[in-house]
């Protein structure tokens, strides 16, 4: 497993963001202070603060998986100043 962290700043990049993990293998997380849900809920994404970043967790770190999720991925020194 591997965590990282993710911007999802528009509703269309959520879209995207969900598409791109539909046809990967794993299971993905997203956490957000205290609430965890599944990284391929479109409706739930949107219950979340998009105005910070999120931390993805990533079940099956696979070469694919990791390149997918690798446009939305932000710097943990960026989270810290927010």
């Amino acid at each position: 497993m591997q965590e990282v962290w993710i911007r999802l700043s528009t509703a269309k990049e959520v879209q995207r963001f969900v598409g791109d993990l539909v046809p990967l293998k794993g299971d993905f997380e997203l956490v957000s202070d205290h609430m965890l849900l599944d990284a391929r809920s479109l409706m739930g994404i949107f219950g979340f603060d998009l105005s910070r970043p999120l931390r993805l967790k990533i079940y099956d770190d696979s070469p694919a998986n990791l390149a997918a999720i690798a446009p939305y991925r932000v710097d943990v020194e960026e989270t810290e100043h927010e």
